[in-house]
């Protein structure tokens, strides 16, 4: 009895800000319901048969799966070389520790506001660098080929410190005796023991980097609310940015609840899909 009524409170919550949203939106998902309305008719598979033939959502889906395939690696193999660069340094370690996590601490409306006047396209710095350089300069967040990598850079940018705090803990739990063995064995140049020693050892910090990167990845809204609204056309629209506008400004619940199902089941397939494929290569005997 002391044991229930000790995890009571966090049950409760876990029940009513978790579970019954869940179960609320799968009755919403096979209705005709929207907001406002007093009542609601089930349509059983209408909605999820829209969303498979929805143009809209194809491309969402799209910009979503290529976001993350350009901000999941670039992330990843920034974030470690920078742990690598901070951690063969002996000076000023922490200055330059702060300066790359500050991103991932500040809010996601003030850096993007930052960012769209830097991109702004006559007054930004951006376009004015590249002009000084000689370079062709854009309106990066209005062209539809720019947009989508624009806030794939963005999106690294902001997830670049945890990624490089994550490498420096596991780079930190090497032991010092594998180097050591790796210079008996020949392996004395530091590509040899980044190679042999220090990749391999980093694997279960790697596969957690990746999972936690891609999760925000596909969590991405903020950044496209205020920098481009899925825009140009549907160029920058993804998938949480596509449940917002149809749940909450097209006011079709039914539709967006649709949407978040089967963005779900995509998140949870992919995650565990990309869990059992490098579980194989990061447990060592």
């Amino acid at each position: 009895m002391w044991g229930w009524a000790l995890i009571a409170p966090a049950l409760i919550f876990l029940v009513v800000l978790f579970f019954l949203p869940v179960v609320g939106v799968f009755v919403i998902a096979f209705s005709d319901w929207q907001f406002g309305a007093s009542s609601l008719s089930f349509v059983g598979l209408a909605n999820f048969r829209e969303v498979i033939f929805d143009e809209g959502f194809r491309a969402s889906l799209i910009n979503t799966v290529v976001y993350v395939a350009m901000v999941v690696p670039g992330t990843v193999l920034a974030g470690l070389l920078i742990a690598l660069l901070i951690e063969s340094s002996h000076s000023c370690r922490a200055l330059y520790r702060a300066v790359h996590f500050l991103p991932f601490m500040a809010t996601a409306t003030a850096m993007a506001i930052s960012w769209e006047a830097l991109l702004h396209p006559t007054i930004g710095l951006v376009n004015h660098s590249l002009a000084a350089l000689g370079l062709p300069v854009a309106n990066w967040l209005r062209d539809e080929t720019t947009a989508l990598p624009v806030l794939a850079v963005i999106g690294i940018w902001q997830n670049l410190g945890y990624a490089m705090v994550l490498f420096m803990a596991g780079l930190k739990s090497i032991p010092l005796d594998l180097y050591d063995a790796a210079d008996v064995d020949g392996a004395d140049h530091w590509l040899d023991r980044l190679r042999t020693v220090t990749i391999p050892m980093l694997g279960p910090v790697s596969m957690f980097v990746v999972i936690v990167v891609a999760l925000r990845a596909f969590e991405t809204f903020d950044t496209i609310q205020i920098l481009t609204q899925g825009g140009p056309g549907h160029s920058s629209e993804m998938l949480l940015f596509t449940i917002y506008r149809e749940s909450f400004e097209y006011l079709r619940a039914g539709y967006g609840a649709a949407v978040a199902i089967v963005f779900l089941a995509i998140v949870v397939a992919l995650t565990l899909l990309q869990a059992r494929s490098m579980d194989k290569r990061v447990h060592y005997q």
